[in-house]
Order: C-alpha cells, then structure tokens, then sequence
C-alpha cells in the first residue's frame, strides 16, 4: 500500500505513467470473503491506463521458490517490513504470509539452505519505521527486504536502505515519487499511482459514463498523492466544488456527506485506506448518496467489506495487485487457513525472487542486489522485471466489485 507525496509533486497527470500500484487481481481469483455480510470482493476486468480492457494473457508458469533443492548457502535472512498491528495490518500481513509461504517452501525442498524471515511491525507509520530501519540494516545476516510496505514509511526509509546497499522490494508502496530519489536499492513490485490513477480515472469516465464525480482524499502520502492523478485525469468530470481532504483516522465525515450530497455526483472516488472508507462509505449511503462508491488498492481488502456491510455493495475498487491463483491459492488457504489477500501474491513473488537470488549464490547484499536488478521472470502475480529506477516495466491495473 501506498502513499504518496504532497499535491504539487504528484500532479504529474496522464504524461507521467510509468508504473503501477497494488495488489490482488484475475478473474480465475477466488472472491475475498467478508466475515459479516454475504458481500464478497470480486474481480471484473483487467484494465490499462486508459482504462481499456486488456485480456489476461496465458503467460508462463510462475517461479518457484522450492528451485532444484540442491541449494547451499550461510545462515541469511530476508527482512518483512509493514504494518502487523494497527487499523491496516491486513494489508501487512497478507504481504508477510505471502513471503512466508515462500521461505517455507524453499527450506522444504533446500536443508543445505536454510533461509530465515525476520518480521518488523512498523503499524504503517512512518515514524515507527524510521525506528526500525537501522536495526534491519544493522543486522548482518539479514540480505534483503521486502517492504516498507506504505508509501510514508518506504519515503521515510529509503535513503537508509539505499545508504546500506540493502534491495528493498516494496509490495505495496505506490506512490510514483519514490522511484524518483535516486535510490539504487528500491523496487516496485506492482504499478504505481501514475499507473492507477489515470486507468482508474478513465474506466469512471470512458467505461462507465460519469459525469460528475467527488474526489476525496485521506491528505496522506499515498491518498493525496492518488487522488490528485485521479482529478488530474478526469479533468472537468471532477467537479471542483467537492474536491475533498480528511484525515487518516477520521470516524465522522458528515462535513465531507453535506459537500457530497449538495453536488449529488455519478460517484464519489475516496483514496485512502478500508479503515476510513467503510465508515465513510456507511455514512454517504445513511445520508442519501445514491451513487457509486469508488476506492482503490488501499480499500480492497475483506475488512472493508466487513466493516462497512450492505453499504459496502457495489463500491468499484481499482488495485495494480495480482491474482491468487492456481498452485499458491491453494497451498496459501491451507496454510494460513484464509484466502490470499491484496498484496499477497506480490509478497510471496517477491520472496521468492529474493530466494531464488540465494540460491543462485548471491548470499551477500551486493550481490543479491544485482541479482534482483537483472531479474526477469514470470511470477504469479505478474512478469517482474525492472528499470533502472525500480519500476515494473509492464503494470496493468485491476477493478474489482463487491457483491
């Protein structure tokens, strides 16, 4: 997940697309479950940043961490960075299972390579990962890192990770600024907000005939610096007398509910977090808002649709994550006995490049950074290969429904 940049650093509009964003998407995916509504999150189509549809492709089987089980290695370690606990840990902990999922499988297969995950609970805020950053780094057993996994934390970290020559393969952090600080270490592994934005944006306007459409955002890296691209792109259709700011941990949003209902738009487009959108959204439908609710990457997760209940139906949520499919689905539900989440395709792909990485003989961090930085190859999720500022060289974006 996410995060983003102040207003004027990310309104680089349509021009800028170079990458995507976030987590969890393709139609053969099992619908994420919600514990308290027979609501359920489901995949529609597959979309590009014109918001056109773009066919899944047959692609390639995807890596596997297990490799040839001959591996050798010393004791290493993979570091996990992002929210455990907190109002957003299910973003986090669907990235550090699926990571762990493919550690585990490695170990299995590989007892002369004996790879350890070392998990750092940051609650998605950036101060607490700035705490936590030197004692990832100063560890030297640990080689790699998959996180931070919000925008904030990975802007405030970066530099540390990048000074210590550390690869930190984010999952989830979208927003399109950090690949533009010079950082050697940082990668993408999904497309970026400059990506979601404008797909997002334009599947509203072209795909679904909005006219009118509110734009409300979080004010935090990742959901201004989404919401920005969106009313960049939807040009007039976001109407101006109800361009919106809250604040993350916001409960009342009858101020935002009173601006909305005088302009009475198509939809209401909120980027932020599934913490705020659910009582936002109950809120919007108990005052009358008769339109479409639509979030992103950061709001599709089941505790969205959990927390927010019938008024969570129909709300259209856009994600630059990947599928849950076929051999990973199956052993992610039986190990961890739920569903494979937003960004958990992304954590166990990314785990697993990081121990391929290893196998390979790249047991040190110089080397395990080149590795990652001349990867190419097919994951569950997506073919990941990266440019040289760590963007994805191919991002589409996902939309999903909940019904």
């Amino acid at each position: 997940m996410r995060g983003g940049v102040a207003r004027n650093a990310v309104a680089l509009g349509s021009a800028g697309l170079v990458v995507l964003s976030m987590a969890a998407c393709q139609q053969s995916q099992p619908a994420e479950e919600s514990a308290q509504t027979d609501l359920k999150i489901v995949e529609q189509v597959q979309i590009d940043e014109n918001g056109a549809e773009v066919k899944p492709e047959e692609g390639a089987e995807p890596a596997d961490p297990a490799g040839d089980g001959k591996a050798k290695c010393p004791p290493v370690s993979i570091a996990m960075a992002g929210a455990l606990n907190g109002p957003d840990a299910a973003l986090g902990i669907n990235i550090k299972n699926g990571v762990q999922l493919a550690i585990d499988k490695h170990n299995a297969a590989n007892p002369g390579c004996q790879v350890q995950l070392k998990p750092f609970d940051t609650e998605g805020d950036p101060q607490k990962a700035t705490a936590i950053a030197p004692q990832i780094v100063d560890d030297q057993y640990t080689i790699g890192l998959v996180g931070p996994a919000f925008s904030g934390e990975t802007k405030a970290t970066g530099g540390v990770f990048n000074q210590a020559g550390l690869v930190a393969v984010s999952a989830s952090a979208t927003n399109p600024t950090l690949s533009q600080n010079g950082w050697r270490t940082f990668f993408r592994g999904l497309a970026n907000d400059d990506v979601q934005g404008p797909a997002v944006a334009n599947y509203m306007k072209n795909s679904l005939g909005y006219q009118k459409v509110c734009v409300v955002d979080d004010s935090t890296d990742y959901g201004l610096g989404l919401s920005t691209v969106v009313r960049d792109t939807l040009g007039p259709v976001a109407d101006p007398s109800c361009n919106i700011s809250v604040k993350k941990g916001d409960k009342d949003f009858s101020a935002a509910v009173t601006q909305v209902n005088g302009v009475n738009p198509d939809a209401v487009f909120y980027g932020g977090y599934y913490s705020e959108a659910a009582p936002l959204v109950q809120q919007l439908k108990d005052g009358g808002f008769e339109g479409t609710f639509v979030s992103a990457d950061g709001t599709k997760d089941p505790q969205f649709v959990s927390q927010a209940g019938e008024a969570a139906k129909d709300a259209i949520l856009s994600c630059p994550c990947g599928p849950a499919t076929g051999a990973f689905a199956e052993e992610y539900q039986q190990k961890f006995n739920t569903e494979a989440g937003t960004y958990s395709a992304e954590g166990y792909d990314l785990g697993t490049i990081l121990v391929k990485g290893i196998d390979s003989g790249a047991i040190t961090r110089p080397a395990l950074l080149e590795f990652v930085r001349n990867y190419n190859g097919q994951g569950v999720a997506r073919k990941y290969q990266w440019s040289p500022t760590g963007e994805l060289t191919t991002n589409l974006i996902w939309i999903f429904k909940v019904q």
